[in-house]
């Protein structure tokens, strides 16, 4: 990845944001303290009905958990971003989202009339206030993907949040193959046992993304990759 840092900033712990990444360009996400979570979805700005598809996602490339090599998909077989790096080793793409329930019973309620920027988000009303500068709503929002958020199955199916997930100054790159909308919260992970609402921050930077080569680990993961990025390349082709 080019070390040219275009632009980089913090995103404080229980708040929620959005961007447009152009292809060609590389995200990093950094977990700063250590327990982090970023709940993430991706649009095709050019057509917002094309969406991130977490089924696809995990079934094409034979696993559970996202993490170095993997792909993100579009429900269009594209190739939304890869993951080039990842010292974290372990992204949760099953388990969705928190609600205003969930958190009110996990860890009480605060609300912004009464604590103002203390107050606690949930991930689902994140998102919609996120997509709805867009112009899209509930209907538009899809099974999300959970970074540094590790979460664990056993032979009866019983998910189990780990506390070792999510380590202080973990990142993860995110390559992307294509024009990108990118919509993002940091609001706890909804199997996240937390006595406390965590507020964990997330810091990003934006580069540019080394040429994408034919030995590349991403595109070579499997072949199901191989057939995602020749989707991306027709779709992309002739557009700067």
């Amino acid at each position: 990845m080019n070390d040219t840092i275009h632009y980089q900033d913090t995103i404080p712990g229980g708040s929620h944001w959005s961007l447009v990444m152009k292809k060609g360009l590389t995200l990093r996400l950094t977990d700063k303290d250590g327990g982090a979570n970023v709940g993430m979805l991706f649009y095709n700005p050019e057509n917002l009905l094309e969406r991130y598809n977490a089924p696809d996602t995990l079934k094409c490339q034979h696993t559970f958990k996202l993490t170095r090599g993997n792909c993100l998909y579009s429900d269009m077989g594209r190739v939304f971003c890869s993951i080039v790096e990842d010292t974290a080793g372990w992204h949760d793409t099953v388990c969705g989202n928190t609600t205003k329930n969930i958190v009110v019973q996990k860890w009480g309620e605060r609300n912004y009339q009464q604590y103002r920027n203390d107050w606690q988000l949930n991930g689902y009303d994140s998102f919609l206030v996120e997509v709805a500068k867009y112009g899209l709503g509930k209907k538009d929002l899809a099974a999300n993907l959970n970074l540094f958020s590790k979460v664990s199955v056993d032979e009866k199916g019983t998910l189990t949040f780990n506390d070792d997930g999510a380590r202080a100054g973990s990142y993860i790159d995110l390559r992307f193959e294509m024009d990108t909308l990118v919509v993002l919260h940091t609001c706890p992970h909804p199997l996240n046992p937390a006595r406390e609402y965590p507020k964990k921050p997330v810091s990003f930077q934006i580069r540019t993304s080394e040429q994408l080569t034919d030995d590349d680990p991403c595109k070579n993961h499997c072949a199901e990759n191989q057939r995602g990025f020749q989707n991306t390349e027709m779709y992309t082709l002739g557009r700067s």
